[in-house]
């Protein structure tokens, strides 16, 4: 019987994890935010009051095992004077299929369905959410996108409305294996899930371990001068009693001339272990030579992260 792991994230973390993850003998479930509220996913919102179907649509198209020009499609971005100018197809075509059966849940197996994808996708709630940051000087941002686009430190990420979290996400972590934080940004795509209640709950009677997997570089405003650490004590801060307790990181010598550029360009720096630190948290360091470059940009290497999970759950 295959292990389950139950993946929590959003943006293109989770979706870049699962097209590695997806090749091992394993039952994912990809449990994905909904309270994005920028580019062609807000608009859909902003018109339809739906939750946000983009992160979705990156997952399943990862996941799917469909030909290469069809994936293409669904990720293809209409680029017109029109209405439909920056909308991607998929987010379309996810859009239309919840205004006919009215469940973001069905929509999402139909068109798992049609794209061949044989694990699981779920959305954390089918409700519109509205993420709220508080910032360290008590300020209020409203939105996912404004609060990416701010550049804070942020003392409180909520929900303006109290998430009802699908009953399936919860009978997921319930029999789970392995419980994963996938790679993303913290505050947009990690804590919207875990800051439901229902989860916390869910998860404290978990009887399997959580793994975080750590972050590349950190975020402009957000994680500056992160280490691994404290990624997981950010990630245990928002946790009830049960705890991060491994977490896989790269040690990569990125090329000096690239840290620069990232740095410059991008005002984002190396995640640096602290092996000591870790250490006396209590927190199993799994560390290996992570990172690739695609595109002129630094990225897990998807199958070689996917190998270490798989190994750690073969013990």
């Amino acid at each position: 019987m295959y292990k389950k792991v139950v993946v929590f994230g959003g943006g293109t973390g989770i979706s870049y994890l699962l097209k590695g993850l997806k090749k091992f003998p394993l039952d994912i479930t990809a449990v994905i935010t909904v309270s994005d509220n920028g580019r062609s996913t807000g608009k859909l919102r902003q018109e339809f009051h739906t939750p946000a179907v983009g992160d979705i649509r990156k997952v399943i198209t990862n996941l799917s095992e469909i030909d290469e020009p069809i994936k293409k499609m669904m990720s293809y971005r209409f680029k017109t004077s029109s209405d439909l100018d920056g909308h991607a197809v998929g987010n379309l075509i996810l859009t239309a299929m919840l205004d006919i059966t009215g469940s973001l849940k069905d929509s999402i197996a139909s068109l798992s369905k049609l794209l061949d994808v044989r694990h699981t996708v779920l959305p954390i709630s089918e409700d519109s959410l509205t993420l709220m940051g508080m910032d360290i000087d008590g300020n209020i941002v409203e939105g996912e996108e404004q609060i990416t686009k701010a550049g804070r430190k942020f003392e409180k990420i909520y929900y303006k409305e109290e998430p009802k979290v699908l009953p399936e996400v919860i009978e997921a972590v319930k029999e789970a294996d392995l419980i994963l934080f996938s790679m993303g940004s913290l505050y947009t795509s990690i804590l919207p899930n875990i800051i439901c209640s229902e989860v916390k709950e869910a998860l404290n009677k978990a009887k399997c371990p959580i793994m975080y997997l750590c972050n590349i570089v950190t975020q402009p405003g957000e994680t500056d001068g992160f280490t691994v650490s404290d990624h997981v004590k950010l990630l245990n801060k928002y946790l009830d009693e049960k705890k991060v307790s491994a977490v896989i990181a790269s040690n990569t010598k990125i090329d000096k001339e690239f840290a620069e550029k990232y740095e410059s360009e991008e005002q984002k720096d190396p995640v640096i272990i602290d092996y000591e630190e870790l250490e006396k948290m209590g927190v199993e360091l799994i560390e290996d030579d992570l990172i690739t470059i695609d595109d002129n940009t630094l990225k897990h290497n998807s199958l070689k992260l996917s190998s270490l999970i798989f190994s750690y759950l073969l013990r």
